[in-house]
Parts: C-alpha cells; sequence; structure tokens
C-alpha cells in the first residue's frame, strides 16, 4: 500500500459521500481522482465502475427502504438505457468531440441548481412523461452514459428535476437505481480484463462504501432540499470539469 493509495481513498470517500447524497454513485468523483494521479484509462474504467455498482447499490437500498423512488417512473427509462450503455461502452469517439459539450450541459445544469436551490417551487411535481418520451430520453442517457463511462446519473436526474417529474428526494432514489443497472451494463460491456483491476481496490471499496453510508444518511434524513440541489450543483461541476480539464 503506498501513499498513493491512501490519498486516493480518502478522495473516493469524499466522492461517495458527496455524490450518494442525491443518488448518485460518484462515477465521475473516482475518474477524476484517479486521472489527477495519472492512473491509466485501462485502470481507470473498470475500477470506477466497480466502486460505482458498491455505492449505487447501497443507495438503491436505503433510498427504496425510506420510500424515496418512484418504480413507474424508473422503469421505461431503464429500459431503454440499459442496453444503449452496453453499445456505448463499445463506441470510440473522439474525446475532443463530445467532451466539451456535455462538460458545458453539466456546468449550466449545476448553475440552474444553485439559482433554485431556494426556490419555492421545488416540492411540485407534473405529470410524468409519456412512456415513448421515458424511452427515447433513456436511449439517450444510456448512450452517454456508454461514452463517458458514468452510470448516467448526472444525466437523469436533472432532466427529471427541470421537467418536475419527481420531487428532489424521489429524483434520487430514481438515479441510484439507474446508476446501479447501467453500471453493471458499462462493466459486463466493457473490454477491458478484470486483471487490470488495481490491488489497492479492496481499500478504495471500503472507502467507497463508508462514503455512501454517511452520504445516504444525509440525502435520505437530515439534508433539506435547499441542501440536496446545493450538493447536486457540487456534483455537477466536478462531472463538468472531469469532462472538460481532464
Amino acid at each position: 500500500m503506498t501513499e498513493v493509495d491512501l490519498v486516493l481513498a480518502i478522495l473516493i470517500f469524499a466522492a461517495a459521500t458527496l455524490y450518494s447524497s442525491v443518488g448518485h454513485a460518484g462515477a465521475s468523483g473516482y475518474l477524476a481522482a484517479m486521472a489527477l494521479f495519472g492512473l491509466s484509462p485501462e485502470v481507470m474504467r473498470p475500477t470506477a465502475l466497480s466502486l460505482n455498482i458498491l455505492v449505487a447499490l447501497l443507495a438503491t437500498y436505503r433510498y427504496s427502504r425510506a420510500g424515496q423512488n418512484d418504480w413507474r417512473l424508473l422503469w421505461p427509462f431503464a429500459v431503454a438505457s440499459v442496453p444503449a450503455a452496453f453499445l456505448g461502452g463499445a463506441v470510440s469517439v473522439p474525446p475532443i468531440f463530445y467532451k466539451p459539450l456535455i462538460g458545458a450541459v453539466l456546468a449550466i445544469s449545476a448553475v440552474q441548481f444553485l439559482r433554485t436551490a431556494q426556490s419555492p417551487r421545488n416540492g411540485e411535481v407534473s405529470d410524468p412523461p409519456h412512456v415513448a418520451v421515458a424511452l427515447v430520453s433513456g436511449a439517450g442517457i444510456g448512450l452517454l452514459s456508454g461514452l463517458t463511462g458514468t452510470g448516467g446519473g448526472i444525466f437523469l436526474s436533472p432532466l427529471i428535476l427541470f421537467m418536475r417529474w419527481a420531487d428532489t428526494r424521489r429524483a434520487s432514489g430514481v438515479a441510484a437505481v439507474f446508476i446501479l443497472l447501467n453500471s453493471v451494463s458499462g462493466l459486463l460491456g466493457t473490454s477491458v480484463s478484470i486483471g487490470t483491476l488495481p490491488s489497492a481496490l479492496p481499500l478504495w471499496m471500503g472507502a467507497a462504501l463508508a462514503g455512501g453510508l454517511v452520504g445516504t444518511q444525509l440525502g435520505t434524513r437530515y439534508l433539506p432540499i435547499p441542501g440536496l440541489r446545493y450538493a447536486l450543483a457540487a456534483v455537477l461541476f466536478i462531472a463538468a470539469f472531469k469532462m472538460i480539464a481532464l
């Protein structure tokens, strides 16, 4: 175990805590942390997905147990997204074309969440989307998920909240299950050998699990809605930085 392994464990704990408080699993944070220390893409992707699955599984359990989920809203997004994520993971697209665009979209979303965090309309919910709309949206998000090596929650949560298809806590619960399914699909679809997983992975998994326990406790019980929106804005800014700068 090296000093870098320990520092990465601390960063992974912090990312898991922040991301899981809004129903996300932290893939963008883990990838950003590993990129800062120069880990190779062959190691980064399966490692981030492995950590993502662990935290998303915990988030799914805790948000569902707290009654903060909506399976009727989730299923059409998930049905279309999972195969699209598998296909997206197999597509090689030059990062120079899509990363700046996605980063800009995430940054704009983050600014919107900061602007509306104190809005009295945060609890308002409209009718759920038509199944066809959810299927098309899910397929697009799944493709982006596969291309970027994330679980897709950073794209689904803003869409659900902007369209008012669910309140903030329920959107977090939906995102947790969505991320879990896409992360499993992405890991199965990757061509990277499992032998490239680092020896420090058990340490990092422990850090991610601890962070997930803290974050989901905050997200399901203690953080007020404005706090959740500020946390989501922070998550989106981190993801945007990762897309644009790394």
